[in-house]
Order: structure tokens, then sequence, then C-alpha cells
């Protein structure tokens, strides 16, 4: 196999196998009742004070609408919940509910544990040539029509 018929399998199978051990890693017996999707939205809600549900969609790169169904199901198994602005109660902010936090924390920790077995490997000349590389593939993510 050449160069970039190495790169492209790895890359391939990298993101496949991702997906399935962070589904295994993450959705445990305290979490069984939300999916993968679910767990990165609650990720895209964040610990804050809570965000408007454009923010939210727009960090997963999706429409407030197509989030809506996802967020009721957060919303009734008790990992979030809307509360209206005092402001302008037109907005409705998402905030995490103790239980979503949980979630949160436990996901961020497989998050931790995966970018820290990636970086043991390297040394400090190798983490910059990292960088640049994991920075050219996620431009070409964002910039992919």
């Amino acid at each position: 196999m050449n160069t970039y018929e190495t790169i492209n399998d790895i890359l391939v199978h990298l993101f496949n196998e991702i997906w399935e051990l962070e589904e295994k890693a993450i959705i445990t017996e305290e979490f069984k009742d939300i999916t993968n999707n679910d767990m990165h939205i609650i990720e895209a809600i964040g610990l804050g004070e809570g965000n408007p549900m454009s923010i939210i969609a727009k960090k997963l790169n999706v429409t407030a609408g197509t989030l809506t169904t996802s967020m009721n199901s957060l919303v009734n198994k008790k990992y979030a919940v809307r509360e209206r602005s005092e402001e302008d109660r037109r907005v409705v902010y998402i905030k995490l509910t103790e239980k979503g936090k949980r979630a949160y924390k436990h996901h961020a920790q497989f998050h931790h544990q995966m970018t820290d077995a990636v970086i043991k490997k390297l040394n400090k000349e190798e983490i910059p040539v990292l960088l640049k590389t994991l920075e050219g593939l996620s431009e070409f993510f964002r910039n992919y029509h």
C-alpha cells in the first residue's frame, strides 16, 4: 500500500472505530437511556448558565427545528431543562440538570483519555506536526460541500 492509501485506510477506520468505541464507553448503565448523538447534544449545551436553542444548533451544525425533537427527549429524560429569559420571554435557554452535568463530565472524561493516549505517544517536536495535520483535516471538513 502506498502512503496515500495507507493514510486513507487509517482515517476511514479511525472515524468508524472512534464512533463505535465512544458509544460503548459513554453509554453506561447510568446513561443507557440516551444515544451517542444525545451525548453530543449534552456536550453542545455545556456546563454554563444555558444557551438558546439557536446557539446549540449552530454548535452542532443543525437547524433549531432539527434539534427540537432530541431536546424534547433530553428534557423528558431529565438531562436538560428549558428556562425562559426574564428579559425577553420569547427566548428559551437550555441548561443541563445535575443528571445532564454527570453525563457531560462522563463524556468529557472519555475525550480526555482519548486525547491523552495520543499525546503521550509523541515527543515535543511531534506535537506541532500533529496539530498542523489535524487543523488541515478540520479545515477540510469545515469547507467540504
